[in-house]
């Protein structure tokens, strides 16, 4: 029987852990001995403490299955954590988003090491954010990989993968999702493995001279250019949904787009005749009644459907245009102030 202790946080993590936890309490030949995941934190006005997503899981998953699963939330994996860890008895180590690197003196607490899932086709795209990384580089394709931990971030050899068709439609949160559930059935399939040969498989190395990163996104990447193509905006708004958010400005004040596409067809005459020829990028051009709001790009439309006025309610096109006076004409910028300039 392999103990398992499981390291993750945020949302998508809990889906492996539930998928594990349940197959688990079927006979299989691993138990999960206990959740490692980061302290609660400060969240909305009254700054109350709230678990991670991954704790409050646990508590769901114990009242499932019947069972006690102790759950670790150390601020740093000290001395005092590597004790609590210790006293689990675990064998290895499963982790899938925790947020924290891990030193050799934790790992060695795990008779058959540890293993991660990450959610790239690994060499491609190590680091902390790859699946915004690979809906910005409008890949046709990418991945979830489990791979053994290793001391260099996200290097170590490759034990699963399966590929991810894109469809051009994705956004990073519904794509994360997707790629948790396929990575809780390949990490199942490695635990079983290792409790069967009493070790990991050797795996497959990764080729370093192959290999892609990504960093944490920051806020301001969210900005829009209206100078980039429709394709790469409409990528940016899909990579950067929930967090950042894509925004833009106009008449004054900054206006997020939570919902567009590429507008394929041809414009329609009220708008050809209005605009002969193509105005500056981030000109909204008016509204097709059946697809949307379109605004002039550096190459093509975009189509948007969904947007939210700074300090209001996210709404329909159709909505906000009902409220949105002299929208149509003035020219959404990538600067707050060239957006007051340009209404």
């Amino acid at each position: 029987m392999v103990r398992i202790l499981y390291a993750g946080s945020p949302e998508a993590a809990a889906i492996p852990l539930f998928h594990l936890g349940r197959s688990a309490s079927c006979g299989t030949d691993f138990a999960i001995a206990g959740v490692l995941t980061n302290p609660p934190s400060a969240q909305g006005r009254s700054k109350a403490l709230i678990p991670t997503p991954v704790a409050q899981g646990v508590h769901q998953l114990e009242g499932e299955l019947g069972c006690t699963i102790p759950i670790l939330t150390p601020e740093k994996l000290d001395a005092t954590a590597r004790e609590a860890v210790a006293q689990l008895k675990p064998d290895l180590l499963v982790c899938f988003a925790y947020g924290r690197i891990f030193g050799p003196k934790f790992l060695s607490l795990f008779p058959l090491g540890g293993i991660n899932l990450h959610p790239s086709l690994l060499p491609l795209y190590r680091g902390c954010a790859p699946i915004p990384a690979a809906i910005l580089d409008q890949q046709p394709e990418t991945g979830v990989t489990v791979q053994k931990l290793a001391q260099e971030m996200d290097s170590g050899n490759i034990l699963s993968q399966v590929v991810l068709p894109l469809t051009g439609t994705e956004t990073a949160d519904t794509l994360l999702l997707r790629a948790a559930e396929i990575g809780g059935k390949q990490l199942e399939e490695i635990i079983c493995q290792a409790a069967q040969r009493g070790s990991l498989p050797e795996g497959i190395p990764q080729d370093g001279s192959k290999a892609t990163y990504c960093q944490m996104m920051k806020k301001e990447e969210g900005c829009i250019c209206w100078n980039d193509s429709a394709a790469a905006i409409d990528a940016r708004i899909r990579a950067f949904t929930p967090w950042p958010g894509a925004f833009t400005h106009a008449q004054g004040t900054s206006l997020k787009i939570h919902q567009a596409s590429v507008y394929e067809k041809d414009l329609p005459p009220h708008i050809q005749s209005a605009f002969p020829t193509p105005p500056a990028p981030g000109t909204v051009l008016g509204s097709d009644k059946a697809a949307g709001i379109l605004i002039q790009t550096g190459d093509g439309i975009l189509c948007v459907t969904n947007l939210q006025w700074q300090a209001k309610k996210a709404m329909s096109w159709k909505d906000f245009m009902n409220g949105s006076a002299n929208f149509v004409g003035c020219c959404c910028s990538s600067n707050e102030r060239q957006g007051i300039e340009h209404e």
